[in-house]
């Protein structure tokens, strides 16, 4: 016990050592424009590189059934929170309207980069605003909205969860749970059958798309008691 904690001392001095230049550049108010102005943005890059090719798959089942949210026009509008250099572009549905968003503008050369990469998309506007403060969105204006590695560095993750709920755009459930006799299509039933505990569950998620109805996804499969 005693060893393990004098290693802990030893590498908190040897970090706190390394970190002096950056705790003093600080203090004399150099390094907070620095890093924001070139430092983040390249450190950034570099870093989401190397997390794009851990978490593609991952991103890849994620962004998966971003179609199924479009609205009654067919069109998907997308607000993303803490754009950066546009890690995320490549996911994104063909036709989908961007809106990008961050707090830092100086992630221009990698933005633009990934934009031409993915010219499959349509660039609606880019916004410097915060996650706490969208008020340039208007409210219920987009279809969904998606923040990655973001919500860690936001100064108010409550503010910022209702300023997503603020522009996310109405949805038809009530009218339609009022006219479909009590249908409600935000249950997530593939929960409570596996809670049901059957011996043998088999569910596959698919899609069936019918004409001015928001009922796309289905789930089909059987249990065995």
């Amino acid at each position: 016990m005693a060893e393990a904690a004098a290693s802990v001392l030893l590498l908190r001095a040897g970090l706190a050592l390394l970190a002096w230049p950056v705790y003093l550049l600080s203090f004399l108010g150099i390094w907070e424009p620095f890093c924001r102005k070139v430092f983040f943005p390249f450190i950034l890059e570099k870093i989401c590189g190397l997390h794009e090719k851990k978490s593609k798959k991952h991103k890849q089942e994620l962004f998966r059934n971003l179609p199924d949210f479009r609205g009654p026009s067919g069109e998907l509008r997308l607000l993303e929170i803490g754009t950066g250099s546009g890690a995320n572009f490549q996911f994104y549905p063909p036709g989908c309207k961007v809106t990008c968003t961050d707090i830092n503008p100086n992630f221009q050369e990698g933005l633009s980069r990934n934009m031409k990469k993915n010219q499959h998309l349509h660039y609606e506007q880019f916004l410097v605003a915060a996650g706490e403060d969208l008020r340039q969105v208007p409210s219920g204006s987009v279809d969904a909205v998606v923040c990655t590695l973001v919500l860690c560095s936001v100064h108010s993750v409550s503010s910022t969860l209702r300023e997503v709920l603020r522009v996310l755009r109405p949805v038809c459930y009530p009218t339609w749970k009022l006219v479909f006799a009590g249908c409600c299509l935000t249950r997530e039933l593939w929960k409570n059958l596996e809670e049901a505990k059957f011996s043998e569950l088999k569910i596959q998620h698919i899609s069936v798309a019918l004409p001015w109805m928001p009922i796309e996804p289905h789930i089909v499969g059987f249990g065995v008691k």
